[in-house]
């Protein structure tokens, strides 16, 4: 699960890095990853002064983030798809700067499941004229939906990454747990789950650490900078697999 201050600090290769090790089987960010992730793919950067820009208003008025991601929702939501199919989708057909650099697309090409959780009104890209929160919302809840669908799997064994999102994908984690135990007999159970940030925050330590993990599994919490915690994290990953472990 991601916050989009790990897509804006370049870790991405890593975690295509890992998707293409067939490590990670579902890929969960919130919004703000999202639209990192896509301006680096079309634009090539993803960066910008919110204190400046709030003064006179311009801050995420970015025309071309905000057309073409809504857009993108639009037609996803015609066809029913998901929110990321429908950023996926749409940046394939686009001429991109960095298409090697997106999570999204990777995850698409490889045919990993991979959804994004919005949060109405939190985003850039819902300043823009051309948001349908009609298209916001069914994509997003088709996500929500599928991320649901792929926790069953977590039972005996598996791991949950929340990296960087102190708010969105805890609660999203802890919702779509819920559904998961709730059809599948009070499963899944047994798994460990663990949150990397720069500092402590109430929702990934309760909804990801704690709660999840009550009477079987095991959390941790690791505080540090994401541009360090997270290679070494792929680091010892990748040595575990190429000593066989």
């Amino acid at each position: 699960m991601l916050g989009g201050h790990i897509v804006k600090t370049g870790l991405a290769p890593l975690l295509i890095d890992l998707m293409q090790r067939g490590v990670i089987t579902h890929l969960a960010m919130n919004g703000s990853a999202a639209i990192h992730d896509y301006e680096i793919a079309r634009f090539g950067a993803t960066s910008e002064d919110v204190a400046r820009g709030l003064v006179d208003g311009t801050f995420g008025m970015a025309e071309e983030t905000g057309r073409g991601m809504n857009e993108a929702f639009i037609a996803g939501m015609k066809q029913e798809l998901g929110m990321g199919e429908s950023l996926a989708r749409a940046l394939e057909a686009e001429s991109l700067s960095n298409p090697g650099l997106s999570v999204m697309l990777c995850a698409e090409r490889l045919g990993i499941p991979f959804t994004v959780h919005a949060a109405i009104g939190a985003e850039i890209i819902h300043q823009h004229p051309a948001t349908s929160g009609a298209a916001v919302g069914e994509t997003s809840h088709r996500d929500f939906r599928r991320l649901a669908g792929s926790l069953p799997d977590l039972h005996d064994g598996g791991v949950v990454l929340n990296l960087g999102s102190a708010v969105i994908m805890p609660e999203v984690f802890l919702k779509a747990l819920t559904i998961a135990r709730n059809l599948h007999a009070g499963k899944p159970t047994g798994f460990t789950t663990c949150d990397l940030d720069m500092q402590r925050h109430y929702r990934p330590r309760v909804n990801v650490v704690q709660r999840p993990t009550q009477g079987s599994g095991q959390g941790y919490e690791i505080t540090g900078h994401h541009e360090i915690m997270v290679p070494l994290l792929v680091w010892a990953v990748i040595e575990a697999i190429e000593k066989g472990n």
